[in-house]
């Protein structure tokens, strides 16, 4: 009886969830209220309050079930000790970051209210710094893979690994934007496994490039 309880609120805990992300990617986050969230997901207030304390706590739950998956999959690529060069892994999880983006809506639809859709005001000041976080981790881990490129020998001559760390970080982000914000997001779609793919050419040391 207390596990069926147990999945019973977590079910209801992920209907919760659901109905934020539909309410904030209709209304936008300031204008949406737990109340709203509550009515399109079928339960009582004091059901979301007793799971999340306020809209920001939701907020932030609704962004980490996305982020589980996504980065799970990519930095499990990123990280890979399986491809030999870590250039090949870097382009492998850029392009399969994008190819969940194109392939997976709910992941698009948490990207456009996170870009679209919310204004960092007031209660939600806070929350832009903390948004931040996974792309200074990504950052990092990209900053790692150019210095152990560089100690192979795989990243082009004279390119400091935490420049061209740089230039990845501020590549993946413009092209995220791009793609969120732009009306022919089709077209941005399509192209990003070429974009990809040249960025990461354009770093390799053309001695021990394929």
């Amino acid at each position: 009886m207390a596990r069926k309880t147990k999945e019973e609120a977590e079910h209801t805990r992920d209907r919760i969830i659901d109905a934020a992300q539909r309410v904030f990617h209709d209304r936008g986050v300031s204008r949406s209220s737990l109340e709203k969230v509550a009515q399109a997901a079928g339960v009582t207030r004091g059901a979301v309050y007793w799971h999340f304390a306020n809209k920001t706590e939701l907020f932030f739950a609704m962004r980490e079930r996305m982020s589980l998956d996504l980065f799970a999959r990519t930095e499990a690529l990123l990280l890979s000790e399986t491809i030999a060069d870590p250039l090949d892994a870097m382009e492998a999880a850029m392009k399969e970051f994008f190819r969940i983006l194109e392939e997976r809506q709910d992941v698009r639809q948490v990207f456009e209210i996170i870009f679209l859709r919310c204004e960092y005001v007031d209660e939600f000041a806070r929350v832009q710094e903390e948004l931040k976080k996974p792309a200074y981790d990504f950052l990092d881990k990209v900053n790692a893979v150019y210095r152990r490129a560089a100690a192979q020998g795989t990243l082009r001559a004279g390119l400091a690994p935490e420049r061209a760390a740089r230039d990845t970080w501020i590549f993946m982000g413009g092209l995220i934007h791009h793609i969120v914000e732009s009306p022919c997001r089709e077209g941005w779609l399509e192209c990003t496994g070429e974009l990809v793919a040249n960025h990461v050419a354009l770093r390799r040391n053309p001695a021990t490039a394929r």
